[in-house]
């Protein structure tokens, strides 16, 4: 029972943020500090936010930066994990833990050296430009090199033997027996990189290419005053994709973890 309340109270902490951030969003700015039930609620806020930036092209940079990140995170990561399990190679292991490496070195350390890669080969202030840093991950390769090597390698032989190519080994049997891991790890590579900040601040210039999070640092730009309806209501516009996203895909986030924590 104590630890149940405690629970709760932890997760009522954790929540106040957000609760305080809807009260402010949908209640106009003579009532966001009475805190009274009976206060008048208000759409206007989010028609406000909405028109005060150019909200539609920055959803659309966003989307479309975050499905280039992770098709091609999926891409790599399927072909490195399936080499790495069934490809027999000298110094295997080396690279498997060369590729780890990765998981402790954090992307805001590399900044510096990612900003004179990226301006090398011109793709400054652009999609792929913010992209590119991040095509390879030690994450997914990490969770699918597990999850392919508790696939028994007698279906492979099999398939082998009736004329299968790799690829359509890989196609028709490693990728739908991992399809709980894609899911796991899509939904946490988009919740990163959608939310993902300093990098994309420091490679745009432009509203052409800016994603939504670098979009909200001009409602708290201290010379036009920070307004926190409008804050509010472009945060809360902001974290609703993901959060209908995870309420989607809950039952299979948290089941393809515990079985990646079993292997």
């Amino acid at each position: 029972m104590c630890l149940n309340l405690i629970t709760w109270l932890a997760a009522l902490l954790w929540f106040l943020p957000i609760l305080v951030a809807i009260w402010v969003a949908i209640h106009p700015a003579s009532e966001q500090g009475s805190f009274s039930l009976l206060a008048p609620l208000t759409t206007q806020n989010f028609i406000n936010a909405w028109h005060a930036a150019p909200f539609a092209r920055y959803f659309l940079n966003t989307t479309l930066l975050v499905l280039m990140i992770v098709v091609c995170q999926m891409v790599l990561a399927t072909l490195a994990a399936y080499a790495l399990v069934r490809f027999k190679m000298k110094g295997g292991g080396v690279i498997f833990a060369l590729i780890l490496l990765q998981l402790m070195i954090s992307p805001d350390v590399l900044i510096l050296n990612n900003y004179k890669t990226i301006g090398a080969l011109g793709l400054r202030d652009s999609l792929l430009g913010i992209a590119l840093p991040y095509f390879a991950s030690a994450f997914a390769i990490f969770m699918l090199r597990q999850t392919f090597k508790s696939i028994p390698l007698v279906l492979e032989e099999a398939a082998i033997v009736e004329g299968a190519s790799r690829f359509y080994i890989l196609r028709k049997i490693y990728i739908p027996l991992a399809k709980p891991i894609y899911v796991a790890f899509a939904l946490v590579s988009i919740s990163f990189h959608w939310n993902d900040f300093l990098w994309p601040l420091v490679i745009t210039d432009s509203v052409k290419v800016r994603p939504i999070t670098v979009g909200l640092q001009l409602f708290s730009a201290p010379e036009q005053g920070v307004q926190w309806a409008l804050i509010s209501a472009a945060t809360l516009m902001t974290v609703m994709p993901l959060l209908l996203l995870f309420l989607v895909f809950q039952r299979q986030f948290v089941q393809s973890f515990m079985r990646a924590g079993i292997r």
